[in-house]
């Protein structure tokens, strides 16, 4: 909240300079104070918030590499000469937690070429997998151990 309310201040200065950025320093203080007096919050919300940035970020950036690798995987499976391709539904369990973490688990999978999400179920998926080959790393992954970590 802090930082937010110090990048408003600058966004709406429309310049930076020492005296805007320490003026805005103290400014984002005053406001932070009051936020945390009146409205529940605290300092260690606000690690706690930067912390998930930090994660989120980590996130992203797995998941970004997921969806380039799959790419490249439907790539070579449709300039194979591999005469059949072989779909699969593949069920599985997870072991996230609330049901955001479910979701984000499940998009995190359509996300990636070759693989959609069919069925969502407590902590059971259903997923159809282009090849036989794609649904492998579908437990145990990177990316539900960091959405795990996250829903904590």
């Amino acid at each position: 909240m802090y930082a937010i309310f110090l990048i408003i201040w600058i966004i709406f200065n429309e310049k930076i300079n020492i005296e805007i950025l320490l003026f805005g320093l103290a400014i984002a203080a005053v406001l932070f104070a009051f936020v945390c007096k009146f409205m529940d919050h605290s300092i260690q919300k606000e690690l706690g918030i930067y912390k998930k940035f930090v994660r989120m970020l980590h996130y992203a950036i797995i998941l970004l590499k997921e969806i380039l690798m799959a790419n490249l995987s439907v790539c070579r499976l449709i300039l194979s000469e591999k005469e059949e391709i072989e779909p699969a539904l593949v069920d599985f369990t997870s072991k996230m937690r609330t049901p955001a973490g479910r979701a984000f688990y499940a998009n995190a999978i359509t996300l990636t070429p070759g693989t959609i999400t069919v069925i969502v179920e407590d902590d059971k998926y259903l997923v159809h997998c282009l090849d036989q080959e794609m649904a492998e790393g579908l437990t145990d992954s990177d990316l539900e151990q960091l959405l795990y970590e996250m829903e904590e």
